[in-house]
């Protein structure tokens, strides 16, 4: 079960994939409820990309604790379906734009300077393998100049997924839960 912890929307339940489908992997209550805490101060008014949405629940807490507009950036046709099913049962609709994008191959469709940026990429593929997908993502943020200069990304990772530091970003805190690791950026 997948509820907003925070905001306007606090204990309304998410529509997700059904529990053995492995393609989606929200994050789970107690690491959001910890970054959340972390971010707090900087989500009213702001705004906020949500880079590998799956179902759209970290924009869409965001969303309930006052950003002003999330930009959810999915490729999944069945996940962007849901995206758009818990913006309308929320009514966040008219605070969201959805871009149907592969994240590294396609990044130019997102545009805009961004307060927030979160990354939650996939840790493995559809047959199990590991994927590798935070550094050059993090590379895309840096190219294309996505972040504000008083903005942050904050990236998920598979604690074991290894990630060079990035020429533009600077890492300023790394927090462990489990076999995850969330990781704080700023330029």
């Amino acid at each position: 079960m997948l509820k907003i912890i925070g905001g306007t929307a606090r204990g309304r339940q998410l529509k997700t994939l059904p529990h053995d489908d492995a393609s989606i992997r929200p994050m789970l209550g107690m690491m959001k409820k910890s970054v959340f805490d972390i971010i707090t101060p900087k989500i009213p008014g702001s705004l906020f990309l949500d880079l590998y949405a799956g179902v759209g629940s970290v924009g869409i807490e965001a969303l309930s604790r006052g950003a002003d507009r999330v930009v959810f950036v999915e490729i999944s046709d069945k996940s962007i379906s849901l995206v758009k099913h818990n913006l309308n049962m929320l009514g966040f609709e008219n605070k969201a734009d959805i871009v149907k994008s592969d994240v590294l191959k396609s990044f130019h469709k997102i545009q805009n300077k961004y307060d927030i940026i979160f990354l939650g990429p996939p840790y493995k593929d559809m047959v199990k393998n590991a994927l590798a997908l935070t550094y050059p993502t993090l590379q895309n943020i840096a190219l294309f100049s996505l972040l504000k200069n008083d903005g942050i990304i904050i990236s998920q990772r598979h604690i074991k997924e290894p990630v060079n530091p990035v020429a533009g970003l600077i890492n300023f805190r790394n927090e462990k839960y489990g076999d995850t690791m969330i990781s704080f950026y700023k330029i």
